[in-house]
């Protein structure tokens, strides 16, 4: 499958897509809190998406090739689960952390976006998982602009994670977005810079790192889509979709209360 750059009118739909995707995670954000099941949140997530502002819910009934139907509207990642976790049954408590990850459709064109809760008091190792995992996120997304590779994305954001302790998960990637889910080109959080594909302006995807505290290896659960740490280490993830601009990048998934950017120049030195 071929890269697509993107139209004008094309950006626009996807930048109304990723704004409404970041929207439910500024709406499910006060519902995280001990007690509450992840199967709560996805059906708070899901009544949001469909009865206020209109959109579809992607992951719901998704089938890629060699699955069976994602069964449910939105992701949610607890402590060692490393991405695609099922909600269901299971009470958040105090000291875990949640990913949940969305992406609906709107009029066609996919938002993706995901971040990192925790739960409570966390603890002090499990909050820094989180915050090295943001920032490798957004050291990804300096590294976007014309000329640059995948290569360099995937280098920057494995360097940062390393220097920390931390390991990188590689059989996940971020990737190509639009019209369909999951599109090329395929976004590396690890590799070399300069090497693979040369980025383009009007080329949309995501970075999406998934960091583990402990070893990278990965297994998948009995239910088909969850992955977890195969030591049983805490997992972090954010996610966020990045048009990459004729001057650098824009970041399309954007909303009022969207965690801050974090200050990288010293530490991405």
């Amino acid at each position: 499958m071929a890269i697509t750059l993107k139209t004008p009118q094309e950006i626009e739909s996807m930048r109304v897509a990723g704004r409404l995707a970041a929207e439910v995670l500024d709406y499910i954000t006060p519902f995280v809190k001990p007690g509450v099941t992840t199967g709560e949140l996805d059906r708070l997530c899901h009544d949001f998406m469909v009865g206020v502002q209109g959109t579809i819910p992607a992951p719901l009934n998704y089938a890629p090739p060699g699955y069976q139907p994602y069964p449910k509207s939105i992701c949610t990642s607890v402590n060692h689960q490393v991405c695609h976790g099922i909600p269901g049954e299971k009470v958040l408590k105090g000291g875990d952390i949640v990913n949940l990850d969305i992406t609906v459709i709107k009029d066609g064109f996919h938002g993706d976006t995901s971040r990192m809760f925790t739960v409570g008091e966390a603890s002090i190792g499990a909050r820094r998982l989180c915050e090295i995992t943001h920032e490798c996120m957004w050291i990804g997304i300096e590294q976007v602009r014309p000329g640059a590779t995948i290569g360099d994305i995937g280098h920057a954001i494995q360097r940062h994670a390393e220097a920390a302790g931390f390991s990188i998960v590689r059989e996940f990637c971020g990737h190509g977005i639009g019209r369909r889910f999951h599109e090329e080109p395929q976004i590396l959080h690890y590799g070399r810079p300069g090497v693979g594909e040369r980025l383009e302006a009007g080329m949309i995807f995501t970075i999406e790192p998934m960091v583990n505290a402990g070893r990278r290896e990965i297994r998948e659960l009995s239910d088909g889509w969850t992955i977890v740490t195969k030591d049983h280490s805490l997992s972090a993830q954010w996610e966020h979709t990045v048009l990459v601009t004729g001057e650098g990048f824009e970041v399309l998934t954007v909303s009022e209360r969207m965690p801050a950017r974090p200050p990288l120049t010293a530490r991405a030195a």
